[in-house]
């Protein structure tokens, strides 16, 4: 019996009698359909003991992102069946019943695999310390995402640096093009115009910093913990001569004390702060407004009703986004009206998250040998399954992409806001959107 006809039943356990998948194993054997659209391919044995010691998304992500198991053909396609046999609010991965693991034991047996559990590669994150979302351990949790290293990010992101939904306005839009509609969406919803005083809450790179002085005249205070991030965006608005217009800080938001501003843009944010936190954030964010001021939220949300139990064993937790918290639309609306916010306006934008990932996919794996060659060749395995597990997510309405607009009334109740969403959406710049670079 081959390697292959040992491990063939544990993978059809796993994913179905009827799965298309073919299997091919470290000594060269074979099992399944050639012609099928995914292959899993089993690398090391080493792949086996990680499943065996954390039969759950934590194994299959440490066994794909070490490289002891690979996924060969379309990679979306293969996600659409794993995402059948396993937990979606999980993201992608395995879930393997008691039996099944019975059966990887006495596979491990014969196969001579049996022994002590491989480390955890590199890429995952260590143990965080502190009280989950106060101040220093939330730090950690975004220098482990996002000090990747700028010039991985540019390859994946592409040239406009902006890490979150792109606006795709028209289908045959690019992702840099999309992403300058999406700054302009924002600013225009905020009622951007000259001399205005703007907070964005992390900032990242200034991709929204940088069009919002450029083509609005705004003077903006972007806010990141990312030391990385801040170091790029501070050059990246002198370059562009508006380094006199925008103020890149590396601070977080419960720290910002010199309001009142006339307007707070937070995009991709929110999924930080976690529901306990929510309300102080929604508070902060509100006394630091001058009265009619406006903020527009731009926050991931997930289906309404009981969240998954946390696990230790998330993949997402453990490779991506420590900490982590992503909320229902409801929780979101009702902390921003209990901190004193009047929300004016509600936008999905989750089919435009799933072109955007899609997007990102394939920047990386089009420049896949010098993504590695920025990072390693495990990080961008993390990237390239998270990525491609979220476009399937918002594609499927497991997750969703929310613009909220608010606005912080006077004590008569005046909001100074447009009579009419079509007034609201017209641009108040001299100068229509251009290019972010």
């Amino acid at each position: 019996m081959t390697v292959a006809d040992t491990v063939a039943p544990l993978v059809r356990a796993v994913l179905g009698e009827q799965a298309p998948v073919g299997i091919r194993c470290w000594d060269g054997s074979r099992s399944g359909p050639t012609d099928a659209p995914w292959q899993v391919h089993l690398v090391d044995r080493r792949g086996l003991r990680r499943l065996l010691w954390a039969p759950n998304d934590l194994g299959f992500a440490r066994a794909y992102v070490s490289g002891d198991i690979d996924i060969e053909g379309d990679l979306f396609a293969g996600l659409d069946v794993l995402e059948e046999v396993s937990d979606p609010s999980r993201g992608p991965g395995v879930r393997i019943d008691g039996q099944t693991k019975k059966e990887l034991v006495k596979a491990a047996l014969r196969l001579g695999i049996i022994g002590l559990p491989p480390k955890p590669p590199p890429e995952e994150m260590k143990r965080v310390r502190g009280d989950r979302h106060d101040k220093g351990r939330d730090a950690a949790a975004v220098r482990h995402h996002y000090d990747v290293g700028n010039d991985f990010y540019r390859l994946v992101l592409g040239e406009s640096m902006t890490y979150s939904c792109a606006y795709w306005a028209q289908q045959s839009a690019d992702l840099d093009g999309a992403q300058v509609a999406k700054c302009d969406l924002v600013a225009r919803k905020l009622g951007l115009a000259a001399g205005m005083r703007v907070l964005d809450v992390g900032c990242g790179w200034g991709s929204f910093a940088l069009h919002a002085a450029r083509h609005y005249g705004a003077h903006v205070v972007g806010v990141t913990l990312s030391r990385e991030q801040a170091d790029y965006a501070r050059k990246r608005m002198v370059d562009a001569g508006v380094g006199q217009l925008v103020e890149i800080r590396v601070q977080d938001y419960r720290d910002v004390d010199d309001g009142p501003y006339d307007a707070i843009s937070s995009i991709g944010m929110a999924e930080h702060v976690g529901a306990a936190m929510l309300p102080t954030y929604a508070a902060d964010l509100f006394a630091l407004l001058r009265p009619q001021g406006r903020l527009l939220n731009h926050a991931i949300s997930r289906r309404p009703g009981k969240p998954a139990t946390f696990s230790k064993t998330s993949f997402i937790d453990r490779y991506v986004f420590p900490d982590g918290e992503i909320l229902p639309l409801e929780t979101t609306i009702e902390a921003l009206e209990g901190a004193g916010f009047e929300v004016r306006d509600v936008e999905s934008l989750r089919e435009h998250y799933a072109l955007t990932l899609r997007a990102w996919v394939g920047n990386l794996e089009a420049n896949w040998d010098e993504a590695v060659a920025h990072s390693s060749a495990g990080r961008a395995r993390v990237w390239r399954l998270y990525m491609a597990g979220a476009a399937l997510s918002f594609a499927a309405n497991r997750l969703g992409l929310n613009h909220v607009l608010a606005v912080k009334c006077t004590e008569r109740g005046r909001s100074g806001m447009p009579a009419t969403r079509a007034e609201l959406l017209q641009s108040s710049a001299d100068a229509g959107p251009g290019e972010v670079n």
